[in-house]
């Protein structure tokens, strides 16, 4: 019963914007699921849900997955708009963003938690994305260099 429960959950907050633990428990129950508040926070829980920010300023229910696919959006949105120029050279890849930008898309690109990418460095208009090796270098500044609105 349980894990048709979290996957009604899962459908529920995929489907609807769910704000509040009260209208999950009110559609729980109308999808014929007799539950408590109390069942309802512990599968929040389990089900490790987050609250996210939508595009309106509403925070609603969301999973981890859901909040990922939303930053990989944001990133390349972000980066369309603001990266100027990209090169490599070794396992290093550097960024040339507008000024004051490449710290938010430094953050962005972080925030994907790509396992090819060792780590970042980021100044006021540039930033440097330490790469596993040069193979990923090169792969990573094919696939960057295609959303750079310039070209």
């Amino acid at each position: 019963m349980k894990s048709k429960r979290h996957a009604k959950i899962l459908e529920i907050i995929k489907t609807y914007p769910i704000n509040t633990q009260e209208e999950l428990l009110r559609h729980l129950n109308e999808s014929g699921f007799n539950v408590t508040q109390a069942t309802v926070s512990r599968d929040i829980k389990e089900l490790r849900l987050i609250k996210s920010l939508d595009s309106n300023g509403n925070y609603h229910y969301s999973t981890i997955q859901q909040e990922s696919e939303n930053l990989s959006s944001k990133f390349y949105t972000l980066f369309a708009d603001t990266v100027t120029n990209i090169d490599y050279a070794g396992n290093i890849v550097v960024i040339k963003c507008l000024s004051g930008m490449a710290s938010a898309v430094c953050a962005a690109l972080d925030s994907l938690n790509r396992p090819d990418i060792v780590g970042t460095i980021s100044g006021d208009d540039t930033f440097i994305c330490i790469m596993r090796n040069e193979n990923y270098s090169m792969e990573l500044y094919k696939e960057l260099k295609k959303l750079i609105k310039n070209d």
